[in-house]
């Protein structure tokens, strides 16, 4: 009698703590839905705009449109200027593919010296290079507009990519380095004892295991790039060499209307290019953002 009570009051235990868990659970993903609604709700009411008549944009707040108008990606694509917006696209792709490429190589090959060699000034320069990370992109803007006048390369795409070559960018340099020195040296010995020199043992021994790093540096880069407006307003004066972002920004003439089914479409379309290529690759860049090394 004794071993039957003890059951059932574990059986009854036992559900009332699967209740209690069921019922948190449905507490907490109720939360992060509501939440990651809230998020999601500019990015979708901005897709949804984009298939709105102009008139009917500001004059709710619902996602869905009345009636579906792609008259924002037809005018939205041949743009105010003597250029349609595959121009401006296209432009945006020139900058940014080589600038990722130069990062991800330059970022890479300091982080690896960084993290394994030693040479005098070596803590001095780290130093340095991390103080870079604490200081305004607008304090420099100045001085390097003088320089890059000096070498002829205003209006060109060259003072938006050159600058990558030489890991100008702290914040990456500093994600692989951490990244490095969580890797163990067994490895890098092992190939050393087989005959490899430094740039061997990084290129067939170290890169394929800090392939998330490298991949995260580059997906944030590629990110920032196609989103950067003060850049090319600087340097760029040429209409048809100008990116997206500012393409969009002269869509938006004070002197006119502003046909914003036309801006919102070509803010989506923007925004198709970052996404595809973070989704492409999800899995390394949460792996390189999250992860020290190998367990």
């Amino acid at each position: 009698m004794k071993n039957i009570e003890q059951k059932y009051d574990f059986e009854k235990a036992e559900k009332k703590r699967k209740f209690k868990n069921t019922i948190n659970k449905t507490i907490r993903y109720t939360v992060l839905i509501l939440v990651g609604l809230i998020m999601l709700y500019p990015l979708l009411w901005m897709i949804g705009s984009s298939f709105k008549e102009n008139s009917e944009i500001f004059t709710s707040i619902g996602i869905i449109p009345k009636k579906l108008d792609f008259s924002g990606y037809v005018k939205g694509w041949e743009t105010s200027t003597e250029y349609t917006f595959a121009r401006y696209f296209s432009n945006s792709l020139m900058i940014a593919i080589p600038k990722v490429i130069l990062t991800v190589i330059s970022a890479t090959l300091s982080a690896y010296a960084f993290a394994r060699f030693d040479f005098p000034g070596k803590k001095i320069f780290f130093a340095l290079l991390i103080a870079t990370l604490m200081l305004p992109n607008l304090v420099l803007r100045i001085p390097q507009y003088l320089m890059f006048k000096q070498f002829n390369w205003l209006d060109t795409f060259k003072p938006l990519v050159v600058p990558a070559a030489f890991a100008t960018e702290g914040f990456f340099v500093f994600m692989i380095v951490q990244y490095i020195k969580g890797l163990p040296t067994d490895l890098e010995q092992a190939a050393k004892i087989d005959g490899c020199n430094s740039l061997q043992t990084l290129i067939y021994v170290l890169v394929p295991i800090i392939k998330p790093s490298m991949i995260s540096a580059g997906l944030f880069q590629f990110m920032w790039t196609m989103n950067d407006f003060l850049g090319p307003l600087i340097y760029i004066s040429s209409v048809g060499k100008y990116p997206i972002s500012i393409a969009l920004k002269m869509s938006m003439d004070a002197t006119t209307s502003v046909q914003w089914s036309s801006v919102l479409a070509m803010s989506v379309i923007a925004l198709i290019p970052s996404l595809l290529v973070f989704f492409l690759g999800q899995k390394y860049f949460v792996d390189g953002v999250s992860s020290t090394g190998m367990k």
